[in-house]
């Protein structure tokens, strides 16, 4: 029996119709399955795809400001101010006042930041690892490379 709290891509029984041919459609299916595994993968963090991404992000670019985070993640301002509030919350980054603008932050992850994201990253990794085993490494490459191309869009 399946679990009534676990996505499903396909229905027994049901009948897709066009969905089953289209790409967008296919691409939600993976999604939702990798979102469930991460969210189990990194619970004890309190850890969702957004906030790791920010603290990947600001980790690698310390000083970054609260409005280039947002442009960078491809979110409204003021979506990345409830995201920076939660990691705030969480222990994970802190806001700095910019000498220069006193209306900005710059973003820094905390010491607890910094160790956790160790931890949470090899997490992410096993994630990773666990749901692509199913495809080759080549299959892999070839597919971030696809993906990647369509998110850039038509030329």
């Amino acid at each position: 029996m399946q679990d009534p709290d676990h996505f499903v891509p396909q229905v027994p029984g049901i009948d897709y119709g066009i969905l089953d041919t289209l790409l967008g459609y296919a691409v939600r299916r993976a999604q939702i399955r990798l979102y469930e595994d991460f969210i189990a993968s990194l619970a004890p963090w309190g850890i969702t795809p957004p906030r790791f991404s920010a603290m990947v992000i600001v980790s690698r670019n310390p000083g970054l400001k609260l409005t280039q985070l947002a442009r960078i993640m491809g979110i409204a301002r003021s979506g990345s101010v409830i995201l920076v509030d939660a990691l705030e919350d969480l222990g994970y980054i802190q806001r700095l006042p910019v000498p220069e603008d006193r209306r900005a932050f710059s973003l820094m992850l905390t010491d607890k930041g910094h160790t956790d994201l160790a931890a949470i990253s090899a997490a992410v990794q096993a994630h990773d690892e666990r749901m692509a085993q199913m495809l080759s490494p080549e299959e892999r490459t070839q597919l971030r490379q696809l993906l990647t191309r369509l998110s850039e869009g038509p030329a």
